[in-house]
């Protein structure tokens, strides 16, 4: 993974702002909603599931989403995305034919990119033809972490 990454989080009358970055400047900034109350043991499970998942135990995110602002083909795309088995990888064309729109998988690709949770929607186990790695909101090289830990943890 690369190394010069940088965020930051910081308080505002707004409401709490995430900020990302490089070396090579800023890449993201995030406004988390004001009247959203901070509720750790509502997540506890999903926290810790999350952690044994990075501390390379098989685990599974069957958890209740809610997709309310997503389009209907984008809730469609990363049902599919879901159902691919831990340490495996399906293609985006898997992905449209599954869909029934074997055409869409530059559509596949968008939706994939715009998923708002990784990891729980597995899009990093979506692949180009050919196994080639392509395409990940976090970077080719998370993407290949996450997979690489998900092959070693099936070989367990």
């Amino acid at each position: 993974m690369s190394k010069d990454l940088y965020y930051a989080l910081t308080k505002t009358p707004a409401g709490f702002i995430e900020i990302r970055g490089s070396a090579k400047g800023l890449r993201r900034l995030s406004i988390l909603q004001r009247n959203a109350k901070e509720s750790p043991q509502l997540f506890k499970d999903l926290i810790e599931r999350l952690n044994a998942y990075f501390s390379g135990k098989k685990t599974s995110f069957p958890d209740k989403l809610d997709l309310s602002s997503a389009t209907d083909f984008q809730k469609k795309v990363w049902q599919i995305t879901r159902s691919i088995p831990y340490g495996k990888t399906r293609s985006y064309k898997w992905v449209a034919e599954t869909l029934g729109k074997p055409k869409a998988t530059r559509a596949v690709g968008q939706a994939l990119a715009k998923n708002p949770l990784p990891i729980i929607i597995p899009c990093h186990r979506v692949v180009a033809s050919g196994s080639k790695l392509s395409g990940y909101s976090g970077g080719i090289e998370l993407k290949r972490y996450l997979l690489e830990l998900e092959d070693n943890a099936n070989r367990e």
